[in-house]
C-alpha cells in the first residue's frame, strides 16, 4: 500500500504572501492529536530504541501491563486513520510523512512481536492444543478476542485478554490467549499494507512445525526406487509407522494448522488460503506419496492385509482430507490421496488373482498322515479369515470387479458362486470362489490317498476345517448361514461315504438278523465270529494311525459306528457264545469281543498314532473297494 513509502511533495511548498494562512478544521486537528499519541506509545517501542528494555521485553508478555499491548494496537489503528484522512485532504503535509515513518517503526515492532509470539508459544500453538478448539467458535469469538477490535469506545473494549470468557470457560486457554495476540497482529499489519511481511515470518515459524511433527512420527520422503530396494520386513515397520502417523497428521496436525490460519487470517480469504497451502502442502504430499509407491512394489498375497491396512486409513480419513485441503491451491494433495487409493485398489486385485493362481497352482503331492487337515486348507482359511475383517474395503475396491471367466473349474462343481443367490454381494461371491478353487485342490489332493474311506475321511476334515473356520469368523456374515448348512451338510456326506467304504467288510460280517443266526449250523456261527474277528482288526488297524481333528465331528463318528456294530453285535453274541465255547473245547479265542469292548476300541480310534491301541488276531488281507469308484469328491453328488 501507499502507506510503505512516503514521498513528501515539494514543488507545492507555499509562502506567506502567495496563499492565506492554514485554519485547521476540527477533523484535522483530531487526526494530528492522534499522530501524537500514537508516536507517544510507538517510539516508546521502536526496535532500534536503546532506551526502553522493549529490545527485550514483549508487548505482549505476560509480565508486561497488558493494557499498552493494546494502546499500541489502537494507536496504529489510529495512524492509519490520520494517514487515510491526509491522503485525502493534504497529501503534502509533513504530518502525512511524520505518520508513514511512524507506521514503519511500528510495523517493524509488530514483526518482532509476531516472530517472538511464534517462537514463544510453539507449545501452547501445538496441533493438539489447537485442533479442540472448533474452528467455527473461533470464528466466532474473533472479534471478542482479538486486541484489535477496540474501534468503539465502550468500556468493554479495553478489558484485559485474561478476561475474555467463553461460552465453554471460564477463563480462556494460554493457547487461545496466544492466538487471540497472533490475531491482532495479523490484523494490524494487513490492514497497514504489511500482509507480505507478516505472512513471511509466519509461514517460516509455522512450516517448520509440520515438518517436523512429521518426521518425528517417522514419515520420511522415500522415493518409489528407494522402498522396492528394501526388504518386506523393513517396509512393514514403515507402514506401521506411517498408519499412526497417518491418524495424527489429518485429524490432529493438519486439522489444528488449518483452524489456526483460518482464525489467525480470517480478515483474508485469499492470504489464510495460501498461507495453509504453503506450510502444509509439502508435508501432506510426502504423506500420501508413500502408499502409492508402496501399492507400485513387487506384489505377493503376504502383502495384502498390509496393503489393505493402507488403503482403509486413506479411506476412512477422506472426508477429513477433503475437508481439510479443499483450497483449490492444496487440490494436489487430494489428488495424491485419491491416486494412492487407486493404485492401492489396483494392487489388492492384482494379489487377489494372484492369490487364486498360487492356490491353483499348489504342488504338495505327499498325502496328509492320517487324512488330517492339509496345510494349503490351513493357509488359504486363515488367509481369508484375515481378509474377511476388510469386507468393506474389500467392497470398494472388487465391487466392479467380475468373477474369473477362464477358470478350469468344471461346470459341475457344487454351489458354484455364479450360480448361487444367497452370495449377493462381490466380496462374499469372490471369498466363496476362492474356497471352491480351494476345494477343486483338495479334491485332487485326495486322490493320491490309496485306501478310499481314508480320501473320504480326508476330505471330512479338511471342510469340517472350512467350515469351522468360516463359523467362527466374520466369513460367517459373508458368507451366510446357508452357506454354512450347505457345507456342514456335505461334512456329513463325506464322513458317512467313510463309514461306508472304511468298514464296510465289518458290516457284512455281521448277520443282519441276529435271531434267525442262532438257527444256524454251529460250523456258521463258528465262521461268523470268525469273520467279525478278521475284519474288525483288519479296520482297526488300518485306522489307528487315522486321525479326526474337530472334538465334535469325531464323536459323531464314533457313535455312528458304535450304533450301527455293537447292538449287532451284542445280540449275535449273546444268542450264540455258549453254543460255540460248548460245541467244540478251544474255542475261547473264537469268541475274542466282548461287546463293551467294542466300544472301548472303538474310543481309541482317530486321535493318530500316539494314540492307537492294538488288537489281537491276524490281520484280514482281503482288498478294499477300488480306487475308481470313489470319483470326484467334491463335484459329484452322493
Amino acid at each position: 500500500m501507499f502507506f510503505k513509502s512516503p514521498s513528501p511533495s515539494t514543488s507545492r511548498t507555499a509562502t506567506p504572501s502567495s496563499s492565506p494562512p492554514h485554519r485547521h478544521t476540527f477533523s484535522e486537528s483530531l487526526m494530528e492529536e492522534n499522530i501524537l499519541i500514537a508516536q507517544s506509545i510507538i517510539t516508546k517501542w521502536d526496535v532500534h530504541s536503546s532506551i526502553h528494555a522493549c529490545n527485550i521485553e514483549s508487548l505482549f508478555s505476560a509480565t508486561n501491563n497488558r493494557q499498552e499491548a493494546k494502546q499500541f494496537i489502537k494507536s496504529v489503528n489510529d495512524l492509519q486513520s490520520a494517514m487515510h484522512y491526509f491522503v485525502s485532504h493534504h497529501s503534502g503535509s509533513q504530518k502525512l510523512v511524520q505518520a508513514q515513518n511512524l507506521m514503519q517503526t511500528a510495523m517493524k515492532r509488530l514483526e518482532k512481536e509476531l516472530y517472538q509470539m511464534l517462537k514463544a508459544n510453539r507449545d501452547y500453538l501445538d496441533a493438539e492444543s489447537i485442533s479442540n478448539h472448533s474452528s467455527t467458535t473461533l470464528s466466532s469469538r474473533a472479534s471478542r478476542a482479538s486486541l484489535s477490535d477496540m474501534e468503539e469506545d465502550s468500556e468493554d473494549e479495553v478489558r484485559s485478554t485474561d478476561d475474555l470468557v467463553s461460552e465453554n470457560m471460564e477463563r480462556p486457554s494460554v493457547s487461545m490467549i496466544a492466538m487471540a495476540d497472533l490475531k491482532s497482529i495479523v490484523d494490524c499489519m494487513i490492514s497497514a499494507g504489511y500482509a507480505k511481511e507478516c505472512v513471511k515470518i509466519y509461514k517460516i515459524s509455522r512450516k517448520s512445525i509440520i515438518d517436523e511433527a512429521i518426521y518425528h512420527h517417522g514419515v520420511e520422503k522415500l522415493s518409489f526406487s528407494l522402498i522396492q530396494k528394501m526388504d518386506w520386513e523393513a517396509v512393514e515397520i514403515k507402514i506401521k509407522h506411517w498408519l499412526h502417523a497417518v491418524k495424527v497428521a489429518v485429524k490432529t496436525l493438519f486439522y489444528g494448522e488449518r483452524i489456526l490460519c483460518d482464525y489467525v487470517f480470517s480478515v483474508s480469504d485469499s492470504i489464510r488460503e495460501s498461507c495453509f497451502a504453503e506450510i502444509s502442502k509439502e508435508a501432506a504430499m510426502t504423506l500420501f506419496a508413500f502408499p502409492e509407491n508402496v501399492a507400485k512394489c513387487k506384489k505377493t498375497p503376504e502383502k495384502m492385509f498390509r496393503t489393505l491396512d493402507l488403503y482403509e486409513a486413506v479411506s476412512d480419513l477422506w472426508p477429513e482430507i477433503e475437508s481439510i485441503f479443499g483450497f483449490e491451491s492444496t487440490s494436489d494433495v487430494r489428488s495424491q490421496a485419491v491416486n494412492s487409493m487407486i493404485r492401492l485398489g489396483d494392487a489388492v486385485r492384482t494379489m487377489l488373482t494372484d492369490f487364486e493362481l498360487a492356490i491353483q497352482k499348489d504342488t504338495s503331492k505327499t498325502p496328509i498322515p492320517g487324512g488330517g487337515v492339509h496345510p494349503l486348507t490351513r493357509y488359504v482359511m486363515n488367509y481369508l479369515t484375515f481378509l474377511a475383517d476388510y469386507s468393506g474395503s474389500l467392497t470398494d475396491i472388487i465391487g466392479d470387479s467380475p468373477l474369473p471367466t477362464n477358470s478350469p473349474l468344471p461346470e459341475t462343481y457344487y454351489a458354484s458362486p455364479k450360480k448361487d443367490d444367497d452370495l449377493s454381494s462381490p466380496v462374499s461371491m469372490r471369498i466363496a470362489w476362492l474356497i471352491l478353487v480351494l476345494l477343486c485342490k483338495l479334491d485332487s489332493r485326495a486322490e493320491l490317498y490309496k485306501d478310499v474311506a481314508l480320501s473320504y475321511l480326508f476330505f471330512a476334515n479338511n471342510l469340517q476345517y472350512i467350515v469351522t473356520k468360516v463359523r467362527t469368523s466374520n466369513l460367517r456374515f459373508l458368507l451366510g448361514e446357508d452357506w454354512v448348512a450347505k457345507h456342514d451338510i456335505k461334512v456329513r456326506q463325506y464322513a458317512a461315504n467313510y463309514e461306508r467304504y472304511g468298514w464296510s467288510k465289518v458290516f457284512a460280517s455281521l448277520p443282519e438278523n441276529p435271531a434267525v443266526a442262532a438257527e444256524m449250523p454251529i460250523e456258521q456261527v463258528r465262521n461268523g465270529f470268525r469273520l467279525f474277528n478278521l475284519s474288525f482288526e483288519d479296520a482297526y488297524k488300518k485306522q489307528s494311525s487315522w486321525v479326526v481333528l474337530d472334538p465334535k465331528l469325531r464323536d459323531e463318528i464314533k457313535v455312528s459306528l458304535a450304533r450301527k456294530i455293537v447292538p449287532v453285535y451284542r445280540e449275535f453274541y449273546e444268542l450264540n457264545r455258549n453254543s460255540v465255547l460248548r460245541s467244540q473245547p478251544g474255542n475261547e479265542n473264537l469268541v475274542r469281543y466282548v461287546p463293551d469292548d467294542l466300544g472301548n476300541y472303538l474310543s481309541d480310534l482317530f486321535y493318530g498314532p500316539a494314540a492307537g491301541g492294538s488288537v489281537s488276531g491276524s490281520v484280514s488281507s482281503n482288498s478294499t473297494p477300488s480306487h475308481s469308484s470313489r470319483g470326484s469328491h467334491y463335484g459329484r453328488s452322493r
